[in-house]
């Protein structure tokens, strides 16, 4: 625990000199723990370090995830590609849903979040520099649909959610531009708060831009073994 414990505090280390060039606030920028691939024990110990927001691609994964620590507190984030005979299960176990990029996708979170439970949490999943290798909606797409998912019930439309090209750093700034004029015409400004984006190797490139939640996995837990 000592290395994750080590690892963690580098990190945050990283966010506060950025904040610090970008002349921001740290507490405007939070780190979002990326686990895929790495086994339930990890997590639990990276929780005892004070990490409490997980994030997970990989649906059945997860699944197992939650289930194994269901005993901690953790805030759990979905930030892969959302599939339409996926969405029920999103639904029910996650707080946060990064990868919306179709009406049809958010419409059926909403069907099937159940109403005693707090609104989801949504985040459109922008292709923000029209990588023919990336999900997520056009740019010039923002605006209708935050128009017709803000009016969906069991749903709270957090922001945008970025993943650019290596070394483009005008994509982050493209994206806050973006942000930004979504929210002056936003139904619920008040709710519009999240610019998620920046990963191990560029979130200081992201947070001068203006990400309020970075994505690391690499920087906490080490290179990923996606042959277990």
């Amino acid at each position: 625990m000592n290395d994750l414990n080590h690892a963690r505090n580098h990190v945050l280390k990283q966010i506060e000199q950025a904040c610090i060039a970008a002349h921001r606030d740290v507490n405007q920028v939070m780190l979002l723990a990326v686990s895929k691939t790495h086994p339930s024990e990890m997590l639990s110990e990276m929780y005892m370090t004070g990490q409490h927001a997980f994030g997970e691609n990989y649906l059945q994964e997860a699944l197992d995830k939650i289930e194994a620590l269901q005993d901690l507190d953790i805030e759990w984030h979905f930030i892969g590609h959302v599939q339409r005979n996926k969405t029920k299960h999103l639904a029910e176990k996650f707080a946060w849903v990064h990868g919306v990029d179709r009406l049809i996708i958010a419409e059926r979170l909403s069907n099937q979040r159940e109403a005693t439970l707090p609104p989801l949490n949504i985040c459109l999943q922008v292709n923000i520099d029209a990588q023919d290798s990336k999900d997520g909606c056009q740019p010039e797409e923002v605006a209708e649909l935050v128009r017709q998912v803000s009016q969906l019930p069991n749903l709270k439309l957090r922001g945008l959610m970025v993943i650019p090209a290596p070394d483009h750093p005008q994509a982050f700034v493209d994206a806050k531009t973006l942000f930004d004029h979504v929210k002056a015409q936003h139904a619920h400004p008040e709710d519009w708060d999240t610019l998620s984006m920046g990963m191990s190797n560029d979130m200081a490139h992201a947070i001068m831009a203006g990400s309020t939640m970075v994505r690391v996995g690499t920087a906490l837990f080490g290179a990923r073994d996606y042959h277990q």
